[in-house]
């Protein structure tokens, strides 16, 4: 069985591409924290690319961005090709399946001050509390 979950942060915006015969890829690297910190007390982190095809690629290629913590399922990969030197290069990556928001792009960053709800004041009032309609960003 080959399969594999990460959770991590994106280096950097995923890269989105189309095939020639118009398939969509997007790839990104995630940055995973090791279990434990160097003998220098320093914390780790592994680098792994990922590639995600498909209409998940689209969606993370719009939603996720640098520094956002994301989810990934998926199976480790393998392959070679020859470089121009006429060097054999291999790559490691990881094929999502699929994957997960963690946080909000809108988390991600620092949230503006927010303003205090004003109280009813009369007895009319409250017959309308709870009835805010909220105009939130849901993450899935």
């Amino acid at each position: 069985m080959n399969k594999i979950i990460l959770l991590g942060r994106l280096t950097k915006d995923p890269e989105v591409r189309y095939t020639q015969s118009g398939k969509v890829v997007t790839q990104f690297t995630l940055a995973v924290d090791r279990p434990y910190a160097a003998a220098d007390g320093k914390k780790e982190a592994d680098f792994i690319p990922v590639v995600i095809w498909g209409k998940s690629a689209e969606l993370a290629g719009n939603s996720l961005g640098k520094g956002q913590r994301a989810l990934v399922e998926g199976r480790v990969q393998i392959r070679s090709y020859d470089a121009n030197d006429g060097s054999k290069r291999w790559v490691t990556e990881v094929i999502a399946d699929r994957f997960e928001f963690i946080e909000r792009k809108a988390d991600a960053q620092p949230a503006p001050p927010t303003q205090p709800q004003q109280q009813p004041k009369r007895a009319e009032d409250w017959t309308t509390m709870g009835s805010q309609v909220f105009d939130e960003e849901i993450p899935f």
